[in-house]
């Protein structure tokens, strides 16, 4: 019995080929009255879509560079309407986006997700009209909730976000390994022989990323005897008003190296009398090419957004949406970048850095 195709659905249900292609792959362009009709028909005939045909026009699809099939929507999630441009780290991503979405014939059409003017069905009027078939949303800084009213985009459009995991809807994501990045970071200074580390990092970016930061820390943590066991420093916003939080932390753990998303924590142990790298090391959790005297993680950015179009593509051709009962995530490894913010720990350095210190200077008085 041959299997039935797209012309037998077609002449069931009264509409075009076309139609009833759009349709299975779930396109808005279709009513969902028409959709759930057709897929009905479809299921009912025993319809099933050739495996083959779909990897052939795949792969036709994404070698079509110089032409443009659709359009995406790139969404600035920060709380900055300029962040896509202004922010430190959000333009790599959207680096990577665009890059990605060019090779597989896409275009973006940008949006701020916090703008006052766009509610829900203004949103999904305009993503509509302009042919838009998915949503790639870089940015997310302080939360990963997004906003309730908004919810109905992500249930009728493919919707993917870089470097944060939501929730409620639970949206697939991808992000750079944070766990396996702190890990890192402490396996890399364990290995130039630093045995004091100390974590420098706000509270709510680690809440953000569901304690992953920390969680790497802590792993790390259990190689060491407890006595070397530093806490956390995450008074990170009330320090860049008052160093003297730092300071005071500083001066009670000791850390031989510390580990921070913020450069700024340079200058907090330069007024403190500190020497990078003589007294002590910085390894910078996103290392930036603008900093490259500064030793750090690669989170590679660039290649996270250039796998969330890819992710988002792929639910598009395969009729999903945003919110789904099985949400995916991918992990982006980070890579080490060397730098003179660190160095080999010679023998005996493993003693408190204040006790060190104090021999320095009888030593210099001595002289």
């Amino acid at each position: 019995m041959p299997r039935p195709t797209l012309n037998d659905i077609a002449r069931q249900v009264g509409f075009s080929k076309n139609t009833v292609s759009l349709a299975l792959r779930g396109d808005p362009q279709i009513p969902e009255v028409t959709r759930e009709r057709i897929r009905r028909v479809a299921d009912e005939v025993g319809y099933q879509p050739n495996a083959i045909v779909s990897h052939l026009m795949a792969q036709l699809r994404a070698s079509r560079t110089t032409r443009l099939q659709a359009k995406l929507a790139l969404v600035n999630a920060n709380r900055d309407p300029d962040a896509f441009r202004t922010h430190p780290t959000i333009p790599t991503y959207v680096d990577g986006c665009e890059s990605r979405a060019a090779k597989l014939g896409y275009s973006f059409d940008r949006f701020w997700l916090h703008d006052p003017t766009l509610n829900a069905s203004r949103w999904l009027r305009i993503l509509l009209t302009r042919g838009i078939k998915g949503l790639v949303l870089v940015g997310l800084m302080d939360t990963n909730h997004l906003p309730d009213e908004l919810r109905g985009v992500w249930e009728q459009l493919p919707t993917v976000v870089t470097g944060v995991r939501t929730r409620d809807p639970a949206l697939s994501f991808c992000s750079v390994d944070h766990h396996n990045l702190a890990l890192m970071a402490f396996e890399r200074a364990a290995a130039l022989g630093y045995r004091r580390p100390g974590l420098v990092l706000d509270d709510v970016i680690d809440a953000l990323v569901e304690r992953r930061f920390s969680a790497g820390y802590f792993t790390g943590q259990r190689t060491l005897p407890r006595a070397q066991h530093i806490p956390i420093f995450s008074e990170v916003a009330a320090a860049q008003q008052d160093p003297a939080r730092f300071h005071a932390w500083l001066k009670r753990y000791e850390p031989d190296v510390v580990f921070t998303l913020y450069n700024n924590v340079l200058s907090w142990l330069k007024a403190a009398g500190r020497r990078v790298p003589q007294d002590l090391g910085v390894i910078q959790l996103e290392w930036r090419s603008t900093r490259p005297e500064i030793a750090g993680l690669n989170q590679h950015n660039f290649v996270t957004g250039e796998a969330a179009v890819d992710m988002v593509v792929s639910q598009i051709h395969n009729n999903e949406t945003g919110v789904q009962e099985f949400p995916r995530a991918t992990l982006i490894g980070a890579t080490w970048v060397d730098g003179p913010s660190v160095r080999e720990q010679r023998a005996g350095a493993s003693e408190a850095p204040a006790k060190r210190r104090k021999k320095a200077q009888k030593e210099t008085v001595k002289m």
